[in-house]
């Protein structure tokens, strides 16, 4: 595409609107696909005897440091996402995701090379910091570059890819299990740089976030991003009047802005900054509260250890269920607009719930009756149903949610406490799981049966819709000072875009026009401003 006046080599190498969009979603998914590969791999790794006997995990009275040294990557993603909200937001979308995949190479390297526990700690720790910047990074930078139509689904296409990746190194560890020896876990820990090649191959030549340029001052880099990625001439009336909306709500924000330390004092003029930035963090409490990582991490020693499956059978089961899983995860891609976000995770949550009620009752009557086996087998088909009702919402809307529903100002940091709040209780679950089993056995399963049925009202209350609305009319939602209770507000929580929406954008595009091409600000925005 050739823009008027221009004779400069094109950008991007040309490509624009939906390729351009395809590169950026290939960039992303690829950092989810490796999200979940790292989720993934350990699960193999510590049920291969050469792995436990190298590293000294050998016995029963070894199992709390088993499960730190599979949590500690937690713990690494966790101040990782921290230095995504610290330095991820000056460095730019593209330039923390460099620097993510480089910080993962080096973990890579220590972990595949090990020799020792200390060694181990370090490289799952590195890996752990360099995927929590990524995780904190990806979603935002795709969120922030896709067109409203596409955004939902391009995110929740990257959580597929991330049960791609979960489900490409179950069948790695199940195919490498009939090797044995010290391939069967170096080999999936080296597998990463796979990825890495990938990532380093395309994000230095894609576009940065056009609303990130804004917000640094960029003007004239932004603009030709959004030209770009709308497949529009730089001075056509819409890319000016997408200048004009997120140029008014960078100045907005700016001028209301709220302090960390003044987020608790309440003010008459904010955008609920809070409020948004607690519903954020509070759908990837939710998600790892769920209980979904007690499986992703675990599986194949809960099939042996509660169910009671011989490795070779827990390993191929775990490998059958990623497919599974995967499928269910697709779904998600043609619901997530059709029925929402919040619709989605009340779907997801509730399915969640049943399943663990149902593996409760199962693995008590495994425990103390007479045909225990057929007991545990039976709670097999609901280990599967439990990772299909995740799938198809929990698994991608908590890494989706927090992107829109957070200001501008807001939405890297918000990310950013939102993923580290994803870690943080990610270790905790991971830690205490293989404790857990051992010493509760059946009733360690009411624990995530009752969450998930606390969580069902929390969702239903207190959780607005996102979907099918521009990020730009999110932020106009929270300045008309909303109840907390969103049950009370048809707009707030249906599933197409309101009206008064489109009736803005409709006279800011008229605006724009008129005006040809000046920064225009909107009557409402007018007066919104004159407000504060």
């Amino acid at each position: 595409m050739v823009f008027a006046g221009e004779k400069k080599k094109k950008p991007y190498f040309g490509f624009t609107g939906g390729w351009l969009t395809f590169w950026v979603t290939v960039a992303c998914a690829t950092d989810m696909t490796l999200f979940g590969y790292d989720q993934g791999v350990f699960s193999g790794v510590v049920i291969t005897q050469n792995f436990l006997e190298l590293h000294d995990l050998v016995g029963p009275t070894k199992t709390k440091t088993l499960s730190t040294v599979t949590a500690i990557y937690d713990v690494g993603c966790f101040f990782g996402a921290i230095l995504a909200f610290t330095v991820g937001e000056k460095l730019g979308r593209k330039k923390a995701i460099m620097m993510g995949t480089t910080i993962m190479a080096v973990g890579a390297i220590l972990q595949a090379t090990s020799f020792s526990l200390p060694q181990m700690f370090v490289g799952r720790i590195i890996v752990g910091i360099g995927n929590g910047v990524n995780t904190a990074t990806a979603p935002v930078w795709q969120t922030e570059t896709s067109q409203l139509k596409w955004r939902g689904k391009l995110v929740i296409i990257e959580m597929m890819m991330n049960i791609a990746g979960y489900c490409i190194v179950n069948w790695i560890n199940y195919g490498l299990s009939f090797a044995g020896g010290a391939v069967a876990w170096r080999f999936p820990l080296a597998f990463q740089f796979f990825f890495f090649f990938i990532l380093w191959s395309t994000v230095p030549w894609l576009p940065e976030s056009p609303r990130w340029l804004l917000a640094h001052g960029r003007e004239e880099e932004a603009v030709e991003v959004i030209s770009c990625l709308e497949a529009k001439a730089i001075d056509d009336p819409f890319v000016i009047a997408q200048r004009n909306e997120i140029d008014f709500t960078i100045r907005y924000e700016r001028e209301n802005s709220v302090r960390w330390r003044d987020l608790l004092k309440k003010r008459d003029h904010d955008t609920k900054t809070l409020r948004r930035l607690l519903l954020g963090a509070g759908t990837q409490f939710m998600q790892q509260f769920g209980g979904i990582n007690i499986m992703s991490y675990y599986l194949p020693t809960v099939l042996e250890k509660s169910v009671g499956l011989k490795e070779s059978t827990a390993r191929l089961l775990t490998a059958c269920n990623a497919i599974s899983y995967l499928v269910f995860s697709g779904l998600a891609v043609l619901l997530v607009e059709r029925m929402g976000r919040r619709g989605l995770m009340i779907l997801s949550t509730f399915g969640q719930f049943l399943c663990f009620l149902i593996i409760t009752i199962l693995l008590r009557y495994a425990e103390t009756s007479s045909n225990g086996k057929a007991w545990g087998s039976a709670s097999v088909a609901f280990f599967f149903l439990f990772h299909g009702s995740f799938g198809i919402g929990m698994l991608g809307i908590p890494w989706l949610y927090p992107t829109e529903i957070n200001s501008l100002p807001m939405r890297t940091k918000g990310a950013a406490v939102a993923t580290a709040t994803d870690w943080i209780t990610n270790f905790v679950i991971v830690e205490i799981t293989p404790i857990g089993i051992q010493n509760l056995g059946w009733r360690f399963w009411i624990v995530w049966t009752v969450t998930n049925a606390l969580f069902l009202p929390v969702l239903y209350f207190l959780y607005p819709e996102t979907a099918n609305r521009s990020l730009e009319d999110i932020d106009a939602y929270y300045r008309s000072n909303p109840s907390l209770i969103v049950t009370k507000d048809a707009d707030a929580i249906c599933q197409k875009r309101p009206q008064k929406y489109i009736d803005r954008e409709d006279e800011e595009l008229e605006r724009t026009t008129a005006g040809k091409g000046a920064r225009l600000v909107p009557a409402e925005h007018v007066e919104m401003s004159k407000d504060t």
